[in-house]
């Protein structure tokens, strides 16, 4: 006689197993990747490329911005460099990919 108080626990088998439950774990899976597209992906590949195009669009006589903030009047548009005349005489050298914004024409006052 077994006067344990504990019971004997035996595995059962498996409930649920099927093709339909593949599908349902999937599906949040699916959902989490659209949402991280949506909101993550696509605007930041958005912006990247507009920026690309910005970069191959400046020319000689534009105003510009860089990432360090420096703003003037491209004087020399390179392939790789643009020289920049942030002040009257003062000519900086830059790189092309530094620029991030194009202001409109006139909003630098005579340098």
């Amino acid at each position: 006689m077994n006067f344990s108080p504990i019971a004997n626990a035996y595995a059962g088998t498996a409930a649920g197993a099927g093709p339909d439950s593949f599908f349902i774990q999937v599906i949040p899976l699916v959902a989490i990747f659209a949402i991280f597209y949506f909101l993550l992906i696509r605007p930041q590949t958005k912006k990247a490329k507009e920026q690309r195009q910005l970069i191959a669009t400046v020319s000689k006589g534009d105003e510009v911005v860089t990432q360090g903030g420096l703003a003037g009047r491209i004087m020399q548009a390179g392939e790789d460099y643009l020289q920049l005349e942030v002040a009257e005489g003062v000519i900086v050298k830059v790189q092309r990919a530094s620029v991030t914004l194009l202001l409109p024409k006139g909003t630098l006052k005579k340098l």
